[in-house]
């Protein structure tokens, strides 16, 4: 069902990969003079968030559902990246760069939330398994 625990992580998951558009990390990767850094990271940034929208709604298939967002895990892991490297590449680390800092968090809290929706996905499964063994 759409209202369960793991739905709600991937719509959180959403929201935190989602709010980093509006962050000083993505102004400042649209803004590199390497135009496909900007571009890059805006489209693995794009499907990481509505990938894990999207994902909610395949809830009836368990299994379908956790192969999907252990695919999505993987490329939160590559946006992880590519945020950590345009991070880097503003010049270290520092209470100047404040704002790019919540970006990379929110990403990593976003990594968090799909975890967490795939081991209650796995739970969901392993649950259905016992009731079936029991019946």
């Amino acid at each position: 069902m759409i209202q369960r625990i793991q739905s709600v992580f991937l719509f959180l998951a959403f929201l935190m990969n989602g709010s980093v558009f509006f962050n000083a990390l993505y102004s400042h990767a649209m803004n590199d003079p390497q135009a496909w850094v900007g571009f890059g990271f805006a489209i693995i940034l794009s499907i990481a968030s509505l990938g894990s929208l999207g994902s909610i709604f395949l809830y009836q298939n368990r299994e379908n559902h956790r192969k999907w967002v252990s695919v999505l895990l993987l490329v939160q892991v590559i946006t992880i990246g590519f945020a950590a490297g345009i991070y880097i590449s503003l010049g270290g680390f520092g209470t100047f760069l404040w704002d790019e800092t919540i970006g990379l968090g929110l990403l990593v809290l976003a990594l968090g939330a799909q975890l967490y929706a795939r081991k209650k996905i796995k739970d969901d499964i392993e649950l259905v398994k016992s009731m079936d063994r029991i019946r």
